[in-house]
């Protein structure tokens, strides 16, 4: 597993990291999340990315019991708050109180001490930044937190740019990393995200890097595969986050072909590996229902195309157009994202 810095840390990050949005302690038994897991690491992985409001909580359980065991000083666990863990007024936000509370439990159901990436899930229209980002420093000062980034803050400029600014002017540490959805696509982040990550050196930690799985092209013809996130309680986001489109359908049929044709290596091998080509990328979360599957998009690492074959790859996505990088969706909550 090839490693890369953290944005503009000394933090060495696994170019691949396995996430937990639906899957641990939801779609996926407890006992194979935790083989999944543990075989990950054996693999190289070794950034293991969940939120508290994942499957309201439990993924931080499962994904605390897989880690169990495990050296703790070649962990990196990276986790979020902002959404609804818990009923009444005080369940959900970004004020001090919420941001405090939630971490804890973070840290009691991931059975650890302190987290070294905590994110902030998604903007809170209902509290002043500063009072956000004040209580994200005093996080790292208390030694619970060693990093802070954030997620989705993309979709709101110049919101995402004003977060760092603020930081910068006060003297805290500033966000190291931004968690956006980009794939092939979804290619929003480059109409301008990309580049302000760029230029502060914020490291790009890409979720639905595969389209929910679209990209893997499982959904061909209007297929519904059993077992596919289509199938369960969570078929919901595939529509919120507009991954389970035909225009995306039709795109990931082409890429396919394209596969087929050139015999580079399977969609969803190529739809990473495009990913990790952007060098402000510091890791891509990957998502996988068992040790097999994880093991296919490994090989993701070892692709290497020339710039002519990823042009032919951009070409047959777009159906043979130039690529269109889409707007950033507007006024999504933290509960649905990945």
């Amino acid at each position: 597993m090839n490693v890369r810095r953290l944005g503009r840390t000394g933090l060495k990050v696994s170019e691949l990291a396995l996430g937990s949005w639906t899957t641990y302690g939801g779609s996926v038994d407890e006992a194979e999340a935790i083989r999944v897991v543990r075989h990950a690491f054996e693999k190289g992985i070794h950034v293991f990315d969940t939120a508290d409001v994942y499957v309201r909580g439990e993924a931080e359980r499962v994904l605390g019991q897989a880690l169990a065991g495990l050296p703790r000083e070649q962990l990196v666990i990276a986790t979020k708050c902002m959404g609804r863990t818990w009923d009444g007024p005080l369940g959900a936000g970004l004020s001090r109180k919420h941001i405090f509370d939630a971490l804890d439990g973070s840290l009691r159901r991931l059975g650890v001490d302190y987290i070294d990436l905590y994110q902030l899930h998604a903007p809170d229209a209902d509290t002043p930044l500063e009072e956000t980002l004040r209580a994200y420093e005093d996080l790292v000062r208390s030694g619970k937190v060693r990093y802070v980034g954030y997620s989705n803050y993309d979709r709101n400029p110049p919101l995402d740019r004003k977060v760092l600014e603020i930081q910068k002017k006060n003297g805290w540490d500033v966000m190291v990393s931004s968690q956006p959805r980009w794939s092939l696509v979804d290619r929003h982040v480059e109409k301008g995200h990309a580049a302000l990550c760029r230029a502060w050196g914020v490291g790009m930690l890409i979720y639905s890097p595969l389209a929910q799985g679209v990209l893997t092209n499982k959904y061909a013809g209007g297929a519904v595969p059993e077992g596919s996130r289509a199938t369960t309680k969570f078929a919901h986001f595939l529509t919120a986050e507009k991954a389970l489109t035909p225009e995306n359908v039709a795109a990931a049929e082409r890429l396919a072909a394209w596969c087929m044709r050139t015999g580079v290596g399977t969609p969803a091998q190529v739809a990473l590996a495009w990913v990790l080509k952007h060098p402000e990328v510091s890791s891509a979360i990957i998502g996988a229902t068992s040790t097999a599957q994880l093991d296919e998009n490994l090989k993701a690492c070892e692709l290497v195309l020339s710039a002519a074959q990823w042009a032919e790859v951009e070409k047959a996505v777009a159906g043979g157009r130039a690529p269109v990088a889409k707007q950033p969706a507007k006024g999504k909550s933290a509960k649905r994202r990945r």
